[in-house]
């Protein structure tokens, strides 16, 4: 039974190519991250807090309005949902009738 036994290199072996491309993006993304942040800590702490306080904000209005977010941040963003505008929101009211 020893021999039909898959190796995990084997099966990383037969994984496509477009797999290795998304793993190549996501370490090339996570180290230009680690180096922007590391930039930004030797900045001013009220420069960089207002930073990346507007850049976070930012990012959430967006998936506000386009409800597009991480699947964990759900139900945080149906608690806010309803207070801001919406992408479908705008369709729908185009639709009635005046």
């Amino acid at each position: 039974m020893l021999i039909f036994a898959v190796t995990a290199l084997e099966k990383l072996k037969n994984q496509p190519p477009e797999i290795w491309l998304k793993v190549g993006i996501a370490v090339l993304a996570v180290l230009v991250v680690v180096l922007v942040v590391r930039r930004i800590l030797q900045m001013n702490k009220v420069i960089a807090g207002v930073l990346i306080f507007v850049v976070g904000a930012v990012v959430f209005f967006s998936w506000v309005y386009n409800r597009n977010e991480p699947k964990f941040l759900t139900p945080i963003v149906q608690l806010v949902a309803p207070f801001f505008p919406s992408a479908g929101a705008y369709a729908t009211k185009q639709q009635r009738t005046p």
